[in-house]
């Protein structure tokens, strides 16, 4: 076990230095947050994916993620994570606790603490609900099964039960990610219930909330924030141009478009349109449209798509936290760098705080080797842009 520990250490090491001649920690200055009476506050983060969550067999949980993981991130100026989380991870069939992936969980609370920072528990993906069931959302059964929807409340009385003894200034709680319900109004009673459930246990614990349909920006008008309850923070997710930062995607009717994209610009211009686009490919067609890819796309429209969010973060006197956005190594390495240079300064001219997905996921800021276990590129060039 102590040799695996020094590789990975020589490893991040060789790496960083090969990419940026250093690896002492990186002092940042962050703007000024809207505070919260819990203390819990967040600057830069990255997603924990594909550990707790959507895992296959080709995770291994023991070395995938590591305290030498949370060292590195700490050492390169990050001060928060966010932990998405599986109930069928955490929890079999029967609703009992896995006790493995509990430990998995305070083991990572523990060593992000050790270096002061803040974790996010992000339930992530239920057995009622899947954020990607876009296509079928009439299996989902969350909205309509009021059994389902008690479970996700003993969910989070469980674990509650396991997480409650942490510090409210160190650890905080993401309700539910991404919902996808056929109304707003159902997901604004739900989240009403599970915020209600959450305070009777912990009347002091900061909690994530979003809004229906992904987390969008322009469902935010439609969701009802708690009155007097200044222990929220208000959460988006932004994926635009969803064209250029997931081009190409295998799991997304991206993958169906093989044309050129452009950022900032048009995503998909008029002539790549007529000459790329199956238009009897209703999937594709869809999306194109659903996600404005026919639009000029500049930093300026990637402030105007977050609007809602910052205009209702705002109206309740609440911070607003970005806990996903990222773009896909498919494309010129120019046009991913600028995408991120203009999102993140939208974030900073709005101060809002915001945690990229992900850390060695496809999306990742570490490229990682599944099948000998170990980083193969670390994008210096992009952390640093991402925590400054």
């Amino acid at each position: 076990m102590l040799m695996k520990h020094i590789f990975f250490l020589l490893s991040i090491s060789i790496i960083i230095t090969t990419s940026c001649g250093q690896s002492s920690k990186k002092e940042v200055q962050f703007p000024q947050y809207i505070q919260n009476p819990s203390g819990f506050e967040l600057h830069r983060g990255v997603n924990i994916s594909h550990w707790l969550s959507q895992t296959g067999s080709w995770v291994h949980r023991a070395s995938y993620f590591t305290e030498h993981d949370v060292e590195f991130l700490h050492s390169m100026g990050y001060d928060h994570i966010r932990l998405p989380l599986d109930e069928e991870v955490l929890f079999d069939q029967q609703g009992n606790c896995i006790d493995s992936a509990f430990t998995s969980v305070t083991n990572a609370i523990d060593w992000c603490i050790k270096r002061d920072m803040r974790v996010i528990v992000d339930l992530h993906i239920l057995r009622s609900h899947h954020f990607n069931s876009r296509n079928n959302e009439g299996a989902m059964t969350l909205w309509t099964d009021t059994l389902a929807q008690n479970h996700v409340l003993n969910v989070w009385d469980s674990i509650s039960n396991r997480l409650h003894s942490y510090p409210n200034a160190m650890v905080a709680y993401e309700c539910m990610n991404e919902p996808v319900a056929p109304e707003h109004e159902m997901w604004n009673k739900l989240v009403e219930r599970m915020i209600a459930k959450i305070r009777s246990l912990e009347p002091e614990r900061v909690i994530m909330l979003g809004s229906n349909r992904w987390q969008k920006p322009h469902t935010f008008p439609y969701l009802r924030v708690p009155k007097n309850d200044k222990n929220i923070i208000l959460t988006v997710h932004t994926y635009h141009p969803y064209f250029v930062t997931h081009y190409q995607a295998f799991w997304s009717a991206a993958k169906f478009y093989k044309g050129p994209v452009q950022y900032p610009g048009y995503p998909i211009t008029p002539e790549d349109y007529k000459t790329y686009v199956d238009t009897t490919n209703a999937p594709l067609v869809s999306r194109i449209h659903e996600e404005k890819s026919l639009e000029y796309f500049d930093k300026q429209k990637l402030q105007e798509i977050l609007q809602p969010a910052i205009d209702k973060a705002k109206e309740y006197g609440l911070q607003l936290y970005c806990s996903e956005f990222g773009c896909l190594p498919n494309i010129p390495r120019d046009m991913r760098l600028r995408y991120f240079q203009d999102i993140t300064d939208v974030f900073r001219q709005n101060n809002i705080s915001y945690s990229s997905w992900d850390y060695k996921g496809h999306f990742g800021i570490v490229t990682y080797d599944n099948e000998n276990r170990k980083p193969t590129y670390i994008d210096t060039t992009l952390i640093k842009l991402l925590v400054k």
